[in-house]
């Protein structure tokens, strides 16, 4: 019979992680389950950072942003001997299911935990909107709403000085973010994975843009692609448009969660629970499809890639 259910955030951190911790802990102990917390993710589990928690633990987080048990990468966790610790660590705490907040580094992790007999339960949470087995992630909503909003004060100067602002946004190696802000602000241009650079395309619009007298010009940049720095140069060069560049950085992770994130947050961490006390089912990932909150066996899970939205590639080069 399942007792004890502990919970942990793990990777980047993301706006929604709050609200999610909220939800789980609060369902688990509707059902009379006793709950704990593991602080600093899987480095915290590793060494034993266990603690049992009630209703008041929950008590106005779900509008906070980050995570308040805190995160932590631990890339030795892939080693055998690592993760057998940490499972180990979890049976004398006699921890009957272990949920993890996260991305897809704490999904590998998860499913090394559930090698090593311990049942698991992933939520993603990650403003990079990159798992394979879900549409949407915890935290992508804000931080796409914070881009936006940076974007936005930054058209006012932009539009004061006639220039052209090239924007670095996060995403790793996924080009939601850049994409749907792009979209989002009629941005007009956007590199990423999905909708790569073409020099001179670029500078041809630029070009036009700049014998219109157009007052500014803004291009979402993905990042871990290219030299913004450089490209700006480029631009200047071939363009003559004034040409400055923004690295939004963790900005993006940070504030408040939208209305959004802490309605998903709060519906797959139900599900968690809801499956947490299933004994019939074993270790799972947790995801959404279609507006559906689905499930499905971890070691599928993981093996998922992201899914390239080339329909909204195509969009922007229609609204452009």
């Amino acid at each position: 019979m399942i007792k004890k259910i502990a919970v942990l955030t793990s990777g980047g951190d993301a706006p929604g992680m709050n609200a999610c911790l909220r939800a789980v802990i609060r369902a688990g102990l509707y059902n009379g389950k006793d709950m704990y917390v593991v602080y600093d993710g899987l480095r915290g589990l590793v060494e034993g950072q266990i603690e049992q928690v009630n209703k008041d633990f929950t008590q106005d987080i779900i509008n906070r942003g980050g995570t308040i048990i805190r995160s932590a990468r631990l890339p030795e966790f892939k080693q055998p001997e690592v993760s057998e610790r940490a499972a180990n660590i979890l049976k004398d705490f006699e921890i009957d299911v272990l949920v993890g907040i996260g991305g897809d580094g704490t999904f590998r992790g998860l499913n090394d935990l559930a090698k090593n007999g311990i049942k698991v339960i992933g939520i993603p949470g990650t403003i990079d909107n990159d798992v394979g087995s879900t549409e949407q992630t915890i935290g992508f909503s804000t931080a796409l709403n914070t881009i936006c909003e940076c974007v936005d004060k930054l058209k006012d100067t932009s539009g004061s000085h006639q220039r052209c602002s090239l924007i670095e946004v996060m995403g790793r190696h996924c080009g939601d973010l850049a994409m749907y802000a792009a979209l989002a602000e009629g941005a007009e241009g956007v590199i990423c994975v999905e909708h790569p650079l073409k020099e001179e395309v670029l500078f041809r619009k630029l070009r036009k843009m700049k014998a219109q007298n157009k007052s500014h010009a803004i291009i979402l940049v993905s990042e871990n692609l290219l030299d913004i720095n450089e490209l700006a140069k480029k631009i200047e060069k071939e363009t003559g448009f004034d040409t400055r560049t923004e690295v939004l950085g963790r900005l993006q992770r940070g504030g408040s969660p939208t209305a959004e994130d802490r309605v998903l947050a709060a519906r797959m961490g139900a599900r968690s629970i809801s499956i947490a006390l299933d004994e019939k089912v074993g270790s799972r990932i947790i995801g959404i499809r279609a507006g559906k909150i689905i499930d499905l066996p971890i070691e599928e899970a993981v093996q998922m890639e992201h899914e390239h939205t080339h329909g909204l590639r195509d969009l922007i080069d229609m609204l452009q």
